[in-house]
């Protein structure tokens, strides 16, 4: 079973950058999409950005122009770039495919202050 363990989450002002990284288990990053999702208190878990199997990405609206997602097919490892932080963006960040075949990792929690 693949495992994924996602870092990188902190504290940061408004403004401020954070960069998250995902390592799987396996190499399922490699032939899957892979895509970031985060869950705000109170709020359903939703999908911010995606990267297919090839290097496509797609981003939700409300990330567009400020995450960029990326991967490491060799290093079996997804990462997050976040830049320009604002207070909407405090959550928990998860990876996993698209759709999701893997159990949920603990995901690493994202606080940005005003």
């Amino acid at each position: 079973q693949v495992l994924l363990a996602e870092s990188g989450g902190g504290l940061v002002q408004a403004g401020g950058s954070l960069r998250l990284s995902c390592a799987a288990s396996g190499s399922i990053f490699s032939i899957k999409a892979v895509g970031w999702y985060r869950q705000a208190p109170g709020k359903q878990r939703e999908l911010v950005a995606g990267i297919l199997s090839g290097s496509g990405t797609n981003y939700a609206d409300s990330v567009k122009g400020r995450f960029t997602i990326s991967r490491d097919n060799a290093k079996n490892t997804v990462y997050l770039q976040m830049n320009s932080l604002n207070p909407e963006d405090t959550a928990v960040y998860y990876c996993n495919t698209i759709p999701c075949y893997v159990p949920w990792g603990q995901g690493t929690k994202v606080t940005v202050t005003s």
